[in-house]
């Protein structure tokens, strides 16, 4: 095997509110998750990511940080939820329910 079909691209994605970071990388095929995000510089960028907690995912499907990739993946970094989608869904319906009982 040449060394050009050891390596494959990739991309690692950090989404903020208001910005999107994607660096794309060439990389090698056995690189983990891990490492290509290492590589990516990201972490330098923005120093709120801990990879200990922060999940990590490619294409919206979570993985560990010792998966391996394939040409053209997308890793994603996770934020944290700031609330509860659960909990948002039960306000809305109590809040629909009050709106409903009230007389015009």
């Amino acid at each position: 095997m040449s060394i050009e079909s050891e390596m494959i691209h990739v991309e690692v994605v950090y989404a903020l509110p208001l910005e999107q970071r994607v660096v794309t990388l060439v990389v090698n095929r056995n690189a983990t998750v891990e490492e290509i995000i290492r590589q990516s510089g990201i972490l330098e960028c923005y120093p709120e990511i801990d990879l200990s907690k922060n999940k990590v995912g490619v294409f919206s499907r979570n993985v560990r940080l010792d998966a391996t990739v394939r040409e053209r993946d997308r890793i994603e970094i996770y934020r944290p939820l700031l609330a509860d989608p659960k909990e948002i869904r039960r306000k809305r319906a109590e809040q629909a329910k009050l709106a409903a009982t009230k007389p015009e």
